[in-house]
């Protein structure tokens, strides 16, 4: 474990919030996953343990941005037993897009060719993850995961989420973009070096500080013609629970008025 490093708010022409490196055990693979996490509590620690159990370490390096969770979840003896590569620690205002940003932008200064980024709150099947290298490797820029293509499971999905998947956020980012697009919201992605670093696309702006950048990049990348796919994987909810971040009404109504927002080209550069 590193002693902690202060990153710069801006590097370069980059705005990036700023945010500490409390451990980072250098570069193994040209392919890292990123998990955003934050108070995640016990789920962190399930997905974690699926992942080791899966050995995915021998395939991509694992790295945690954590957006300043209190619960004490990310601790070191669990990071070392799941064999955690990176945690980076955001410290600066913004939720999940501005936890995406410090990472991503990690990632590229470390000369990562892609990155995989799935949730923390341990609803996605890390066993997708291979699959998603090797549409990276194949030239692929932008992996989305879909639970509503063939092979995909939806188990559990709230009747609420999936009406408004289906029938409003998908069907419009897929107007938006010219792409055909099934499952939006989805967390688990994954995007090529050229993609992120893109001067058009542009990610690394203060604009990009809730849920913008996810539905940013599914409007902007089939636009400048990138490579684009989905792959079916299995996303569960547990009975009884909705673990989100994304409270019943005003949330979604901030989603929705990003989806449009993205959907006129508000985020353009």
């Amino acid at each position: 474990m590193s002693s902690v490093q202060s990153i710069p708010a801006v590097l370069a022409e980059r705005q990036v919030p700023r945010y500490e490196i409390p451990l980072w055990l250098g570069r193994q693979h040209a392919w890292c996953v990123v998990i955003p996490v934050i108070n995640e509590g016990p789920r962190i620690r399930r997905l974690l343990e699926r992942m080791a159990i899966l050995a995915l370490d021998r395939l991509v390096d694992i790295i945690i941005v954590d957006g300043g969770s209190r619960d004490g979840s990310l601790n070191l003896e669990l990071l070392q037993a799941t064999r955690v590569r990176g945690l980076l620690v955001k410290t600066a205002p913004g939720k999940l897009s501005a936890q995406l940003r410090c990472a991503y932008a990690f990632a590229l200064d470390q000369g990562y060719e892609g990155v995989v980024t799935i949730d923390g709150n341990d609803k996605d099947d890390p066993r997708a993850i291979p699959d998603f290298v090797q549409a990276l490797r194949h030239g692929v820029d932008f992996v989305q995961a879909s639970r509503f293509i063939d092979g995909g499971v939806a188990e559990n999905t709230p009747a609420s989420r999936d009406f408004a998947i289906r029938y409003i956020h998908a069907p419009m980012l897929s107007w938006a973009s010219g792409h055909r697009w099934t499952d939006t919201t989805q967390g688990f992605r994954a995007y090529s070096r050229r993609l992120l670093m893109d001067p058009e696309v542009a990610i690394f702006r203060d604009v990009f500080m809730t849920y913008e950048l996810l539905a940013y990049l599914s409007y902007k990348a089939p636009r400048l013609g990138y490579r684009c796919v989905e792959l079916p994987t299995v996303r569960r909810y547990p009975v009884g629970e909705v673990p989100t971040k994304i409270s019943s009404v005003r949330g979604n109504l901030a989603v929705l008025a990003v989806l449009v927002k993205a959907c006129l080209g508000r985020y353009n550069v």
